[in-house]
This record gives structure tokens, C-alpha cells and sequence, in this order.
């Protein structure tokens, strides 16, 4: 879905870009008090890996995940506290 920033208002801004390998997707923080860098997410063909840049040592600091790590994370985004397994599909 696209959105498109009001005049008044600062709407939420990402980018997304197709390289070679990887699609590349940046997510911009709104303009805060208390502001983070910009998030950048790699999605490989057998990882993700999230990027940002610590500006206290100005180093990118870097997370890698599984597909299989991104799709739990996914779904714990709607779940309330708890311990779970998610089921693969078909099984």
C-alpha cells in the first residue's frame, strides 16, 4: 500500500530496491526527539540481515536471520506473551 505525505504531517517512509541478489528495503524513522538511524534490511536468497549504524562508535551494527527466523518473528508481531511452535505448513 501506498501512501503519500501530507502537507502537516510526516507519513511513515521506506524504500525498496532490487539488486542483483538481494531486495533491499530501508526504513526511515520519523523525525523524533529521539530519532534511531535508519534500518536497512537485506532479504537473500538464505538470509535477512538488519543494519544500522551505531552513531556513539560509527559502525553499522548487523543482525543476520534465517527465513524460517523472519517468519516467526512475523508472526509473533500478533501474538500475546508465551511460548510457542509454529506449525510448517502441510504438517
Amino acid at each position: 500500500m501506498r501512501t503519500t505525505p501530507r502537507a502537516a504531517t510526516m507519513a511513515p517512509m521506506f524504500t525498496i530496491e532490487h539488486d542483483f541478489d538481494a531486495t533491499v528495503i530501508t526504513l526511515v524513522d520519523d523525525p523524533a526527539p529521539h530519532r534511531q538511524e535508519d534500518v536497512t534490511i537485506n532479504v537473500f536468497e538464505d538470509c535477512v540481515t538488519l543494519e544500522q549504524l551505531e552513531p556513539q562508535t560509527d559502525r553499522v551494527q548487523r543482525i543476520t536471520l534465517s527465513h524460517a527466523q523472519i517468519n516467526d518473528l512475523s508472526a509473533a508481531l500478533d501474538l500475546p506473551e508465551g511460548v510457542y511452535v509454529l506449525k510448517k505448513p502441510g504438517g
